[in-house]
């Protein structure tokens, strides 16, 4: 065999094989462009950049592949105020890296997005997804929490062990595994307070955007009040929170399949953890 012939052949059999460790991640998005505040006040928002494509350019990089959805496969929208270079460590170029890949994914377009809806996924088979992973911006607490269909899903995950990661406000979805979610968040909004039996991730260490960190960035809804904070939601649901030690440092906690992120400046690192789970294990 000539020398170039068994080069190709060899480029052939490593592309394979590496393709082959290629995994599948299903990324979930809330449709939702607004947060329906307390007073009837709304606040319009939808996913954080940085949040988003971190870990989407990490995986896609690794070589993954990535199929986004929403629970009516209605493109997502973009939280403007995510647009800002103080999420990419004040990186500029990062910045606009990062942007220019949303606009190539075209994930947002009205008429050309490829995100696709969460009956769809279903019918194609959780089975064919590796790992779930669901960003935050506020737009999760509109619909995420009360998506029966996402409900489905990250119980099948849960049941199955495939990595389930979430961040920011994002692990506020973990509530769609709830028998009733909608009656657990209107305890929470009238009584400021619930219970439940039975959910899915009772007992599990995990984190999310911190009371104190609402706090501190409720300056954002231009004089609103959300109706809930998600630490006080998951906690009642039956969570173990475990939060960083300074407000907006990183901080990543990791229980079984559940992988969860604190904030905005956990988003790298949450990227991270999916992609080496997603390792092949010797």
């Amino acid at each position: 065999m000539r020398p170039i012939a068994r080069l190709a052949l060899a480029m052939t059999i490593s592309a394979a094989a590496f393709n082959a460790q290629a995994s599948n991640v299903l990324i979930v998005l809330s449709d939702s462009d607004h947060l329906d505040l307390k007073d009837q006040k709304v606040f319009a928002t939808g996913f954080y950049l940085n949040e988003l494509m971190q870990p989407v350019k990490l995986l896609l990089d690794a070589g993954h592949s990535v199929t986004f959805a929403t629970p009516t496969g209605k493109a997502p929208t973009l939280d403007q105020s995510s647009n800002d270079k103080m999420y990419f460590n004040n990186d500029l170029a990062a910045l606009q890296a990062h942007k220019a890949l949303l606009d190539q994914l075209k994930v947002t377009s009205k008429g050309e997005s490829p995100v696709i809806s969460l009956a769809r996924v279903e019918q194609i088979g959780y089975e064919h997804f590796d790992a779930v992973y669901v960003p935050g911006g506020h737009a999760p607490m509109q619909d995420l929490l009360h998506s029966a269909a996402l409900g489905k899903l990250l119980n099948n995950f849960h049941d199955n062990g495939k990595t389930t990661a979430l961040v920011c406000h994002g692990p506020i979805a973990l509530l769609s595994t709830l028998a009733d979610p909608v009656a657990f968040t209107r305890q929470l909004e009238t009584a400021g307070k619930a219970s439940t039996k039975g959910w899915t991730y009772a007992g599990y260490k995990f984190t999310v955007i911190s009371n104190q960190e609402e706090e501190l960035a409720k300056g954002l809804l231009n004089g609103g009040a959300m109706k809930f904070y998600p630490q006080t939601a998951l906690e009642q649901a039956g969570g173990v929170y475990r939060s960083n030690t300074s407000p907006w440092a990183s901080n990543v906690v990791i229980d079984r399949e559940l992988v969860t992120g604190q904030n905005p400046g956990s988003a790298l690192d949450v990227g991270k953890a999916i992609v080496e789970r997603l390792k092949p294990r010797s």
